[in-house]
Formats: structure tokens, C-alpha cells, sequence
């Protein structure tokens, strides 16, 4: 499957779950934020959840720092977790507090169902699996993003009111991060499963692991789009 390029590692567990992957990657939401089409309200029921979403991301990441082998896994981790408190969450808060809604209020903002699963998923995955196990349910998030914004920054209408979500994850600074994220992984795995790491029996796990937070991801925007 073509797309972005993060890695061995991700490419081959983007490929393990084609459909999945589409489903998330081309969701009506996307396309709505692609061709403006998608109502203010879904969006801003979508940037709510998702600043709540993203407080509990970077705690999952954190604990990438307690899991992690060497210097250089605890190092991504902790950039992660500074790029997302103190870079990405600030979209939400200036798009929200246009439309009325400050940061108090988005931080106290009830949890859908949607989301209590998909992020308590995440961290069970860094609390009970290993270093890996958190790795792969985190992916699908960070290198999705990643994607969909490459893929609308040259699709997108130039007119779209989310021209400025569209620049945060196709712009340099969070291309770079991925890319560095997409370098970790596959040292990771490798260090942890060899360079054959798909002939591992350990693998098809991993693979469920992404394919579920992948299929979470779906959700996520199934939600936002109830909001409208």
C-alpha cells in the first residue's frame, strides 16, 4: 500500500491492514476537511474531543520514557511528549477559544465513549504490553496524521476553513517528527525482534495491536461527525 514513508516497520503494518487503514485515512471526516464540506460544528465537537484525546496521548507517550531500552528511545519519546503539550494542543485551543470555548473548558470536557475507549486502549497497551506494544497502538495516530495531512496539503481546496489543521501535520516541523519516530520504531523492533521481524511469531500481535487503534481511529471520526 502506498503512502507516506515512516519506515520499514510501518510500512509493513500499514499493509497488514489495508482496509482498516483506508477506512481511517479516507473517512468522510477527512474528505470534509479536504473540500470544506465539513460542518463547523462536527469540527469543533471533533477539536474538543481531541484535545482531551491528546492530554491523555501524551501520558501514554510518557510512558514510552518508563518502557524504553536506550537513550535514543527515551530521547523520541520525551520530544513527543514536549511536541504534543506545547505545539499541537495549542491549535485546539486557539481554533476552540475563536468559537467561544477557553482552555479550562476544554480541559474539563466530558469524554465520549469513543474516546475513553480508544485512549484507554492505548495506555492499557503501554501499562500491561511492553515497549512495543505501547510503539504500535500509538502509530496509527501520529503516522496517520502525518499522511492525511501530506496527502490534502495537495489535494485540499485552497478555500477549505481547515486550511490551517491541514498545514499543522503537513508542515516540516511534524513531517520531521515523524520521520524521526518512523527511525525509532525500526530500531526498536529490530533491536527487540531482528531485521526479519515479520517472520517473528511476535509480529502478528503487534499487527492486532495497530489494527485495533487503527480501527479506534475510525471512530474517533465517526464521532466527530455526530457532532454536527
Amino acid at each position: 500500500m502506498s503512502g507516506a514513508d515512516y519506515g520499514r516497520s510501518f510500512a509493513a503494518l500499514r499493509a497488514g491492514c489495508p482496509d482498516e487503514w483506508s477506512a481511517y485515512t479516507d473517512h468522510a471526516f477527512v474528505r470534509g476537511l479536504g473540500d470544506g464540506t465539513l460542518p463547523q460544528a462536527s469540527f469543533l465537537h471533533y477539536l474538543v474531543q481531541d484535545y482531551v484525546f491528546l492530554v491523555h496521548f501524551a501520558r501514554a507517550w510518557s510512558l514510552g520514557v518508563v518502557k524504553a531500552e536506550t537513550m535514543a528511545e527515551m530521547k523520541t519519546c520525551a520530544r513527543t511528549v514536549d511536541a504534543l503539550v506545547n505545539h499541537e494542543m495549542a491549535l485546539h485551543v486557539k481554533t476552540c477559544a475563536e468559537a467561544g470555548i477557553d482552555e479550562t473548558d476544554l480541559f474539563a470536557a466530558k469524554e465520549e465513549v469513543a474516546n475513553l475507549a480508544y485512549t484507554r486502549y492505548v495506555i492499557d497497551a503501554g501499562l500491561q504490553g511492553d515497549f512495543l506494544d505501547l510503539m504500535v497502538a500509538l502509530a496509527p495516530c501520529c503516522f496517520g496524521y502525518g499522511e492525511i495531512g501530506l496527502r490534502l496539503a495537495g489535494t485540499a481546496r485552497n478555500d477549505t476553513p481547515y486550511a490551517d489543521w491541514i498545514a499543522t501535520y503537513a508542515d516540516v516541523d511534524y513531517q520531521q517528527v515523524m520521520a524521526s519516530f518512523g527511525d525509532m520504531l525500526d530500531a526498536a523492533v529490530i533491536r527487540r525482534l531482528g531485521a526479519n521481524f515479520k517472520a517473528t511469531p511476535r509480529w502478528a500481535q503487534l499487527q492486532s495491536r495497530f489494527t485495533t487503534a487503527t480501527e479506534l481511529e475510525v471512530g474517533f471520526w465517526d464521532m466527530g461527525l455526530l457532532g454536527a
